[in-house]
């Protein structure tokens, strides 16, 4: 399998008032043309690894690692330059909320030939007619009428497809979607799932598909990265996830509610020391 990207000890650091605070300790891993899950709690650095990748950390955090690897490109060398024509051309992050994520102020079409103007030579006419052949593509039944219609105006489910048609406009090789369904309802979950999968497959990209529902990854993803306080402490397939062995994975599955068992109460974590150095 190819390999698309590779992470190297990868470390992220904010200095604070009181020191360095250590979001991302030493992450490694590598992602070929596969759905990658990278799963923990709020805070376990999930989101930190994507953003540095995509280097949209904030200008105060210190990025570094031993290797950040795209396709040959090294990231931490890269110009800002370089890394704005990587960004949403090769490399396309799906944010977690579309309601924060698009522009308020401009339309959804408007905002999705943007992203293809700013990497393509096209014209106008051109770029309506991608956007609006993407748009049908993440199943929006009339594309026309939502091409001209502003974020507010849109449910959170069409927004969310409306954020993955522009992030795809472009035809990247890596998509990072940070946690992409959390605001949605299980139905449309169901859907934008099954778009990206479907996308994913037809396109030959690699994913990191970056959640807290360890159940929907199990299922979705290829392999699965499991993080606490900002270190990986399992790695496995996602079909194997049920028999993780780390305590923390097997605490964070014996969390979940069952249908159908009597668990009251539910259990509680018990996070250890010794997962955090």
């Amino acid at each position: 399998m190819t390999t698309l990207l590779t992470v190297d000890k990868l470390k992220v650091s904010y200095p604070t008032r009181t020191g360095m605070i250590e979001a991302v300790r030493g992450v490694s891993f590598t992602l070929g043309k596969e759905r990658l899950g990278i799963v923990g709690e709020s805070g376990s650095g999930k989101s930190q690894t994507g953003r540095a990748i995509m280097g949209l950390t904030p200008k105060h955090g210190i990025v570094t690692a031993e290797k950040l690897d795209f396709n040959g490109i090294d990231l931490l060398k890269a110009s800002a330059g370089e890394r704005r024509r990587l960004r949403g051309k090769r490399i396309a992050m799906i944010l977690q909320d579309p309601k924060y994520s698009l522009d308020p102020v401009m339309t959804i079409g408007r905002q999705i030939c943007e992203t293809l103007r700013t990497h393509e030579k096209v014209s106008k006419a051109e770029a309506r007619e991608r956007a609006l052949a993407m748009l049908e593509a993440v199943q929006i039944r009339d594309p026309k009428r939502v091409f001209d219609l502003h974020p507010h105006e849109v449910s959170g489910g069409m927004g969310q497809r409306a954020m993955i048609a522009m992030m795809l406009i472009a035809g990247p090789e890596l998509l990072i979607a940070d946690e992409p369904t959390s605001a949605l309802d299980v139905t449309v979950q169901l859907d934008v799932l099954r778009i990206m999968d479907r996308l994913v497959s037809e396109r030959g990209m690699g994913l990191i598909f970056v959640s807290h529902d360890l159940r929907l990854v199990s299922s979705f993803c290829d392999r699965v990265i499991v993080m606490y306080a900002g270190k990986i402490v399992e790695e496995l397939a996602a079909a194997d996830l049920k028999h993780a062995q780390h305590p923390y994975t097997q605490g964070l599955l014996n969390c979940m509610p069952e249908i159908g068992a009597n668990r009251h109460p539910l259990p509680v974590l018990d996070r250890r020391p010794e997962w955090a150095v």
